[in-house]
């Protein structure tokens, strides 16, 4: 079965982004461009590519690669097939229960006005919630929930804090460079 048949049908609020599947060529090539600075090459040259919901590399190593994170917030993401399964658990707001480490790499970082609140992944207009956030460079770790006991959310410490973390998609955010 199509890979984006699998993972992507419940994933609307979160991974249908991009432009639609009519897209110039050019425009595809920098949106694969633009979804592999994601992560490191050694990932995201092997990965497949998502644009605007569709499949249009086929990659090779089980990782998926995005332009956007949101829809139309050009914060490109590379998730491994844990955190695939988390995102689609989110997209349809169905529970989900880590058990095992899934990785995932925003290494742009958020975009200027997209990101997140904290504490809900739901929230209707992030930028106003009490405890927004925009992270610089980072990693994204999904672990069995008991792990994050005793962890900090607070984003504000300079480490890796937890996001989300009254949820079922609780997880570690970890930076690697400061917000440019």
């Amino acid at each position: 079965m199509n890979r984006s048949v699998i993972l992507y049908p419940a994933l609307t609020l979160l991974l249908i982004a991009g432009v639609g599947v009519g897209a110039a060529a050019d425009d595809t090539d920098e949106l694969v461009a633009h979804a592999r600075a994601a992560a490191p090459a050694s990932i995201s040259d092997h990965a497949t590519i998502v644009v605007g919901g569709k499949v249009v590399v086929e990659g090779n190593n089980g990782w998926t690669c995005m332009p956007n994170t949101m829809p139309n917030d050009t914060a490109p993401v590379c998730v491994d097939a844990v955190w695939g399964e988390m995102m689609q658990a989110m997209g349809a707001k169905a529970p989900y229960k880590a058990t095992k480490v899934g990785i995932s790499y925003m290494l742009l970082g958020d975009s200027e006005g997209n990101g997140a609140s904290n504490s809900d992944p739901f929230h209707p207009d992030p930028p106003s919630a009490d405890d927004y956030v925009e992270t610089g460079p980072h990693l994204m770790i999904i672990v069995p929930k008991e792990q994050l006991e005793g962890m900090t959310d607070d984003p504000s410490t300079g480490g890796p804090y937890v996001m989300w973390g009254n949820t079922d998609y609780a997880h570690i955010m970890v930076p690697v460079a400061d917000k440019k």
